[in-house]
């Protein structure tokens, strides 16, 4: 019998998972659940303008269930923004322009989602944490709460560490992210950064008590870098792992952590990406080494594929 494996956190981490796992599609179920939260950019423009709910991340972590090239794919849904054409939709790109314009032909936002999947050939289904508008909040070590998702990216300080995490108003696990984590057999967290995409997507009400009611093996893709520019989270390994595990019910089973060591033309490029790694300072048993590097910086959905298929198979 397949396994139900499902991916869940934000758009571009969740993505890379679900690329990684279809590596041995034939062997398994697939699916995702996404965070919902998004304010910055073009998701803060639709949310101000329509009131509709951000739907990039959704449609990102879409992309990547289709066989077609995700690159291809990226740099028509959402990389090649309109420009010059009509404020209405200077500064979007094709991918939320479709969401938006279903729903204002009097769709629902999942018909609009549906069809997108049908558009690209996904493979399995993506679904939203919650259908319900919230913003994602933290508060601080030095008691100062930040709200919406862009401003927490993206702080002016990263001085004072997050130590708390919610949303509001407070929002409802969607039902079909609910049936697909209770009936998980695998649930992969990350990869991606530790709140506004992993922990913004475990924040509904009712997500903790679908893991708790699953069988599912819990296992966290950490990756091997932080952005240096990025929320003001954790930049040790046990830590990433700690935090993670106050939003869940239970323990992580696994933790899978990139150990690829840089060169001098890596280590240039994540100076330019604004990245750090993540110092590894566990002697954690349930963590799993691995190098899944992808030449020139970032992670390689074959590698960690191949690294994933030897743990859940």
């Amino acid at each position: 019998m397949k396994k139900n494996i499902v991916a869940i956190g934000g758009g571009n981490g969740t993505a890379v998972s679900v690329q990684a796992c279809k590596t041995f599609l034939d062997q398994i179920n697939l699916s995702a659940v996404v965070s919902m939260s998004d304010s910055g950019g073009a998701n803060g423009k639709l949310r101000e303008e329509t009131g509709f709910l951000p739907a990039s991340d959704l449609m990102r972590t879409t992309l990547a269930f289709s066989h077609q090239d995700p690159w291809i794919l990226k740099q028509i849904f959402y990389k090649n923004r309109i420009a010059g054409i009509a404020p209405e939709v200077d500064g979007y790109y094709i991918g939320i322009l479709w969401y938006t314009l279903l729903q204002q032909k009097g769709l629902s936002f999942m018909q609009a989602q549906e069809s997108i999947e049908q558009i690209v050939g996904a493979v399995g289904h993506v679904y939203p944490a919650t259908l319900d508008m919230a913003d994602f909040c933290v508060r601080l070590e030095n008691g100062q709460t930040q709200k919406t998702e862009g401003v927490i990216d993206r702080p002016t300080d990263r001085s004072s560490r997050i130590t708390k995490a919610w949303l509001e108003p407070q929002a409802t696990l969607f039902d079909g992210a609910k049936k697909a984590i209770e009936d998980a057999d695998v649930i992969l967290f990350g990869p991606g950064s530790l709140y506004c995409s992993i922990v913004a997507a475990l924040l509904a009400d009712g997500t903790q008590d679908a893991i708790a009611k699953s069988n599912a093996t819990l296992i966290y893709v950490v990756g091997n870098a932080y952005e240096i520019v990025g929320e003001a989270g954790p930049e040790k390994l046990s830590e990433f792992i700690t935090e993670l595990e106050q939003y869940l019910p239970r323990p992580l089973d696994m933790i899978v952590y990139n150990n690829h060591e840089l060169t001098d033309k890596t280590k240039k490029r994540y100076e330019e990406k604004e990245w750090s790694l993540i110092e590894n300072d566990t002697t954690y048993a349930r963590v799993t080494i691995g190098d899944y590097e992808r030449a020139g910086g970032g992670l390689d959905p074959e590698k960690l594929g191949a690294l994933l298929k030897d743990i859940i198979l």
